[in-house]
């Protein structure tokens, strides 16, 4: 069973930069793909980065050359460094993770989620 923890968040004005990281335990970390979802009011999860244990990643169009999504296999953390932030960043952000592979071009289905945490950016 993996235990996902998020930390990091809160509020800034667009254009600022938050980092969000994730503890991660009760798995190899190594033998996980990582990744970040979010989840805006009103609207579906949406996937934001992966990354494969290798450092392999994945980002949604709309936050790639602004978000950077790493991890740190020694130390079982995720982070996401998010700069140029805009107001429709605004969400609840997700550590997920799943056993295996990211999915190469496609987005896994995640077994494990964190509880979350919120990001708000303010126009």
């Amino acid at each position: 069973q993996v235990q996902l923890v998020e930390s990091g968040g809160g509020s800034v004005q667009a254009g600022g930069s938050l980092r969000l990281s994730c503890q991660a335990s009760g798995y190899t970390f190594s033998d996980l793909c990582m990744g970040w979802f979010r989840q805006a009011p009103g609207k579906e999860r949406e996937p934001v980065a992966d990354i494969e244990s290798s450092g392999t990643t994945k980002y949604a169009d709309s936050v790639k050359g602004r978000f950077t999504i790493t991890r740190d296999n020694a130390k079982n953390t995720l982070d996401l460094q998010m700069n140029s932030l805009k107001p429709e960043d605004t969400a609840m952000y997700y550590c997920a993770a799943d056993p295996g592979s990211c999915c190469g071009g496609d987005w896994c289905f995640m077994d494990y989620w964190g509880k979350g945490i919120q990001v708000s950016i303010s126009s």
